[in-house]
């Protein structure tokens, strides 16, 4: 998953496409920090960030990345799609 190689694990997804996930999600995770989000968005969004920050060192198409970027991705996405509607509500009540 080096930046700027295609990674044959998510072929709909490309290297751009999970440069700005992965990106989103850690800003994303510093957010909800800064906000005192519950822990279970928290702890989801640091799952999604540091897999992505650890499979970013490894080649695009080796076994782990092949094997855990689809399903990061959706978890990354659900992940995010909770912070949203958390922070939503928040800013909504404030």
């Amino acid at each position: 998953m080096k930046r700027g190689k295609p990674s044959a694990a998510a072929p709909e997804e490309t290297p751009l496409d999970l440069s700005h996930l992965r990106r989103e999600t850690r800003t994303a995770l510093e957010l909800a920090l800064l906000a005192l989000a519950p822990s279970h968005i928290i702890d989801r969004l640091a799952e999604a960030a540091g897999l992505f920050e650890a499979l970013l060192e490894l080649p695009p198409n080796s076994p782990p990345v092949v094997a855990l970027v689809p399903s990061l991705v959706k978890r990354s996405r659900a992940a995010l799609d909770e912070w949203h509607r958390w922070e939503a509500e928040r800013l909504t009540n404030a």
